[in-house]
């Protein structure tokens, strides 16, 4: 296994690639989110089991399932962003026929594979830097982020949770290279076949 960037790895041979993207590695930000989930799952836990003792009138009913849906909502975002931070991870394989993308936590998630011939300008994305896409892409409580995207049959295909300029620019090159790499064996191989 080969790094390029702080959390770019990849494995390479001569008809398969495959890199992997970890997800960034601050120990702070993952105590401080497994805290707030855990008070956050306390919170709601003590709600529904105290709910019937509460002696609510109606308009207090109606308050607690307001609260209880936003309560819902973000305990479902919040769990999925510390999980992803503490066990998720990209994974990008470029082989003869495909780019296939899955992102997992642990070994659950659904890879989706993106022909090579049909893949059209792949870039680099950055915010502007100071906008409130930047600031809230930066924040730890959201998994997005991407940087990488590229065209395919009409929709755009987005990767590379939070990596830096730095990486990100790196990680295109180097897919952008072994994609060609591909593509050319793939004619000539055809070549081959109809002489």
């Amino acid at each position: 296994m080969k790094w390029i960037g702080e959390r770019i790895s990849f494995v390479e041979d001569k008809n398969r690639t495959t890199v992997v993207i970890e997800p960034m590695n601050a120990g702070w930000v993952r105590s401080a989110m497994g805290a707030w989930v855990f008070m956050w799952l306390a919170i709601g836990v003590s709600v529904v089991i105290n709910y019937n003792s509460l002696g609510l009138n109606e308009n207090q009913a109606i308050f607690i399932w307001v609260f209880m849906a936003f309560w819902a909502y973000y305990a479902v975002r919040v769990t999925r962003s510390w999980l992803w931070l503490m066990l998720g991870k990209e994974l990008i394989k470029i082989d003869e026929v495909a780019l296939t993308y899955k992102r997992s936590i642990r070994k659950y998630g659904k890879a989706t594979p993106y022909l090579l011939e049909n893949i059209q300008k792949m870039r680099v994305f950055t915010p502007k830097e100071n906008s409130v896409q930047a600031a809230w892409e930066k924040s730890p409580w959201i998994v997005g982020g991407e940087r990488l995207e590229f065209d395919y049959m009409g929709r755009l295909i987005r990767f590379g949770r939070k990596l830096n300029e730095k990486d990100a620019e790196i990680l295109f090159k180097y897919l952008t290279k072994r994609i060609e790499q591909q593509i050319r064996q793939n004619k000539k191989r055809q070549k081959d076949v109809t002489l």
